[in-house]
């Protein structure tokens, strides 16, 4: 075995046998690379048809969890509430007449039972306008920033309709393939660097997780990682050149 350092990367190089072929793996000779991507990250749809009131908050803004990203018009909404709200006082009122007569016996059974199941449905009537009322607002689901406005304010959408891209970047996460010999000395905790191309500095990390096969055709394994800080420098989508190194004997 020899010592080799590759673009940055200190690796120990396979002995090359008498054909001149190398035993490891094409990944003990290749620069590892890897990219910053978000903690988490999700697409927020629409829930409801209707038309965009206002976003509260534009292409790069931060926001907070909870906090609301989009705000429609639900006028329609709101009158089909008012008019299920209507029809359940209606049936309340002809149960609670119905609840007299019978007492008088003057109304059947079956008509009792009737406007009680009346004033059940309508109640469901309430509850669904409600739930529809509740969505004419998105709230963030987590603490992080917007990547991408998709639609823009006034105009209408199709329930499922994608409206934004937001992205937690709290905590930048590094994916990348080592060689699996590396799995003799790699552990979850490993401290390294890595250097990213868009600032030209190195960044301190520790890995994460490890994954859970190994690729038997390149005999690679997948590695997780994430940055050790917070540099406001650091954005998702910057990529860099793993620096790792196995522990000296």
């Amino acid at each position: 075995m020899r010592q080799l350092l590759v673009a940055g990367l200190c690796v120990l190089a396979p002995a090359v046998n008498a054909a001149g072929e190398g035993s490891g793996t094409a990944l003990d000779n290749r620069e590892i690379r890897a990219q910053l991507s978000p903690l988490r990250y999700t697409t927020l749809a629409a829930e409801v048809g209707a038309k965009i009131n206002r976003f509260p908050l534009r292409e790069g803004a931060a926001f907070k969890q909870g906090q609301v990203l989009v705000q429609f018009d639900c006028t329609l909404q709101q009158a089909q509430l008012a008019k299920a709200d209507a029809a359940l006082m209606a049936a309340n009122a002809a149960w609670r007449g119905n609840q007299k007569l019978a007492e008088l016996n003057s109304v059947g059974q079956m008509e009792l039972e009737i406007s009680k199941a009346e004033v059940l449905k309508a109640q469901a009537d309430v509850a669904g306008n409600r739930a529809l009322i509740g969505k004419c607002q998105i709230a963030a689901p987590f603490a992080g920033r917007i990547a991408e406005q998709k639609v823009r304010e006034q105009q209408y959408v199709q329930a499922g309709q994608a409206l934004l891209d937001i992205i937690d970047d709290s905590q930048l996460e590094l994916e990348f393939i080592v060689p699996s010999r590396w799995l003799a000395w790699v552990r979850e905790g490993t401290a390294f660097e890595v250097n990213i191309d868009e600032t030209g500095k190195s960044y301190p990390a520790k890995v994460q997780r490890i994954g859970a096969r190994v690729d038997p055709v390149s005999q690679s394994v997948k590695l997780t990682a994430v940055i050790d800080g917070h540099f406001n420098e650091l954005i998702a989508g910057m990529s860099g050149r793993v620096q790792m190194a196995a522990p000296q004997p």
